[in-house]
């Protein structure tokens, strides 16, 4: 990921080269390596920032294409620098053969009122007139794109599917992924248990009693299901095979729990067919 030299030295895109120098001895000061709470890293990396920055080509061409061309150097900032090798031994006098494309007049006389001034970088590199008018020198393009998601058989609700280079792009960087979390839309015929579902089917008390055929829509279509006689009030009829898919080659099953519908009112000639029933104990 390209780095934001501004962001290293808590400016901003507008600052002055006064303001940039002001920044980066005060950050200088508070990471050298050799103070308390001091970091190596942070400091090579607030001196590359002030390297571009101060600099008013490699400035510019970092501003119109989020990159530096023209470095003239190692692009860390520092070469063969080491803070408790030979580098430190007799002062900060010797410093010369240990950089490349460095004013060790800005860097270190800024933290410590001296330097020696090194000659800068013959880089080689060429830089373009023009902006791109497609990303605008950002080395990036913004567009949306409608993409097919192929969801695989037995997903679950909240599982989260991963595209490869579908993320966002970073200029000079490998494109990041696009991570879609899945929502599995619920079904009011249907409640799903693992990879069961259950439904209710309402049968009729003479079907209860004497058995019958009803049709019940499922997830493959119209299903003719076989109540048998004499079945319980909340007993459930299991369908092999027409659950939830687990694979390819396997599916969850179909519960079916039974409602028994009792007539809400009934004519004279039922009514003595049931005292009758009653009357045999039924």
């Amino acid at each position: 990921m390209a780095k934001n030299y501004y962001e290293i030295l808590g400016v901003e895109r507008s600052a002055s080269k006064d303001d940039i120098k002001k920044a980066f001895r005060r950050l200088a000061h508070k990471y050298h390596p050799d103070k308390t709470g001091g970091s190596e890293e942070k400091f090579k990396e607030i001196n590359e920032a002030y390297s571009i920055l101060s600099d008013d080509k490699k400035r510019a061409e970092y501003d119109s294409y989020g990159r530096v061309f023209s470095t003239g150097g190692e692009s860390d900032g520092f070469r063969g620098f080491g803070f408790d090798g030979e580098a430190f031994r007799g002062g900060f006098g010797g410093f010369e053969e240990n950089f490349e494309g460095f004013d060790l007049g800005d860097i270190f006389g800024d933290i410590f009122g001296t330097g020696r001034r090194q000659k800068r970088g013959r880089g080689r590199g060429t830089v373009p007139k023009e902006k791109c008018p497609t990303c605008a020198g950002m080395g990036v393009v913004k567009k949306q794109e409608e993409i097919s998601v192929n969801i695989p058989t037995g997903i679950e609700d909240g599982e989260m599917i991963r595209l490869t280079g579908k993320g966002e792009a970073v200029a000079g960087g490998a494109t990041a992924d696009l991570y879609v979390k899945v929502h599995v839309k619920g079904d009011t015929r249907f409640k799903k248990d693992g990879s069961n579902l259950s439904t209710t089917l309402n049968v009729k008390l003479t079907d209860a009693l004497l058995g019958g055929e009803y049709v019940l829509e499922t997830l493959d279509g119209v299903l003719k299901i076989k109540v048998p006689e004499n079945i319980s009030f909340g007993e459930n009829l299991r369908i092999k095979g027409k659950g939830v898919p687990i694979d390819k080659n396997r599916r969850g099953d179909l519960l079916i729990r039974i409602n028994i519908e009792l007539p809400k009112k009934l004519s004279r000639e039922a009514r003595k067919i049931i005292e009758t029933l009653r009357k045999e104990g039924v």
